[in-house]
């Protein structure tokens, strides 16, 4: 029912998020002292050294996160060997018992969230009485939100009512200009703050509201739902197609048969804040907190596109005749359901709604840390991390162990428990005088399939290499 919708906006998802990703950082650094963007998790904390990333690889994020994957779609054939000669099937196939096919789902949302961040540029100075810091960065998101309802109904289409609710999916692309600067206002206290300038390049949001199927009744069914896109884009038009109803002397309609950017250009345009404090409660223990892209931004258009028709009804066929001479005929019913989910499934072309105003999605970090008094080189952190984005909010727990063995040499490992799911991170900092390079996960690899997809739908790497003095 929806493959055309989920087609479009997948195109239109990968479009928004093609120049790279949203504000997803390596929270296994978090406690690193000498980590050169620690100050993207919090604008608070300074650095002993002075820095100009390599451009382009200074900070490199890439992260995906989600409550269900690969492993719980994809699946091992049961028939393979035997009628089939094909390995791997889908989580429909009806050989693969219901209890099975659908316990990888959850039974609330079902989501996938990614992000990709890049320093295009960055530089790190101590002036003005205190730590400064200029950024070039390129940031993108991604998410989707299916509703286990839906796989439900997918798997077992019988004579039951069920009520789907809202299918998401939404992608953000801009650039970030960000001025940032922290102090120490006594001997315990340290506090930062970052202005950001941001110049979108694309949004697309989908929803299919409020989405239900009444099988229950002998005498008719019924699907129901309501399916709108936006996308703001500079040059963003969509391609309809002229198509004839099946029902003869119905007339034509229009669909969207394809997405066409003419040109690019600056999409929309905002501002945003950073804030941060650190607060040092003796030697031993230290506390943090900040909040991350308090911010909007304006878009220029929004171009719409809606289903016609927001239900579907089927009553069965009846005073039908096998002849084709005759009116009446199956051929004609089924001409008739099939105009009918025509207008219920094809997005229609709205054109430009005007300007719009989004959020960004804000991260609040907070931070406890303890260093051992007997071995100073090492401490144990925990951060609670929490991204405030609607239905792709998440929060997460991590607890780090932290060392610095050498002067030019730190990094750590870390646990994590989350909305998602459950991982292991690390972190290698190497900085000796002139260079700094980093590499870490917040989510170690785990298996994968063999296009290299992760089975969970979990997986992140950051890498960044600096000149430093």
């Amino acid at each position: 029912m929806t493959s055309l919708k989920i087609k479009n906006m997948l195109a239109m998802a990968m479009l928004a998020a093609g120049s790279s990703a949203m504000a997803q950082n390596l929270n296994s650094a978090y406690f690193t002292d000498q980590f050169a963007s620690r100050n993207t998790m919090n604008p608070a904390f300074g650095n002993d050294q002075n820095f100009v990333s390599i451009p382009g690889l200074g900070n490199v994020n890439i992260s995906l996160q989600g409550n269900f994957g690969y492993e719980d779609v994809v699946m091992k054939n049961p028939r393979f060997g035997i009628d089939s000669n094909k390995k791997m099937t889908t989580f429909m196939n009806p050989y693969i018992s219901d209890a099975k096919a659908l316990d990888g789902f959850s039974t609330g949302n079902n989501r996938v969230v990614g992000d990709v961040s890049v320093a295009l540029l960055a530089a790190g100075f101590k002036a003005f009485g205190g730590y400064n810091t200029v950024e070039l960065n390129s940031k993108s998101s991604l998410g989707m939100v299916l509703p286990y309802e839906l796989f439900e109904f997918a798997r077992n289409t019988g004579n039951n009512n069920y009520n789907i609710g809202d299918i998401s999916a939404h992608a953000q692309s801009y650039v970030e200009l960000a001025f940032g600067h922290s102090c120490n206002i006594d001997e315990k206290l340290r506090v930062g703050a970052k202005f950001k300038l941001l110049f979108g390049v694309a949004r697309a949001d989908f929803k299919f509201k409020d989405v239900k199927a009444d099988l229950s009744a002998p005498e008719k069914w019924t699907i129901s739902g309501d399916a709108q896109a936006d996308v703001s884009m500079k040059g963003f038009q969509y391609k309809m197609k002229e198509k004839e109803y099946e029902t003869a002397g119905a007339g034509t309609y229009e669909k969207i048969d394809d997405i066409d950017v003419d040109g690019a250009g600056l999409g929309g345009f905002g501002m945003a804040l950073d804030l941060g404090a650190v607060y040092k409660i003796n030697e031993d223990w230290t506390v943090s907190a900040s909040v991350l892209d308090l911010g909007f931004m304006s878009w220029s258009n929004d171009m719409q596109a809606t289903n016609k028709n927001k239900s579907f009804e089927f009553s069965g066929f009846h005073d039908t005749s096998v002849n084709s001479d005759r009116p009446g005929t199956i051929d004609d019913q089924t001409d008739k359901y099939s105009d009918q989910i025509t207008d219920f499934i094809n997005l229609q072309d709205k054109g430009d709604k005007g300007s719009r105003t989004t959020g960004l999605g804000a991260t609040l970090n907070v931070g406890c840390e303890y260093q051992l008094p007997a071995y100073r080189k090492i401490s144990f952190g925990l951060l609670s991390t929490t991204r405030i984005k609607g239905e792709y909010s998440w929060t997460e727990g991590r607890l780090s162990a932290n060392w610095k063995p050498l002067k030019w040499l730190d990094g750590g490992i870390s646990f994590a428990a989350s909305s998602f799911a459950t991982s292991m991170g690390y972190v290698v900092n190497i900085h000796p005088k002139g260079y700094n390079f980093f590499i870490g996960m917040d989510h170690i690899l785990g298996k994968t399939s063999k296009e290299c997809i992760p089975l969970s739908s979990n997986a992140s790497i950051s890498m960044g290499m600096s000149v430093t003095w």
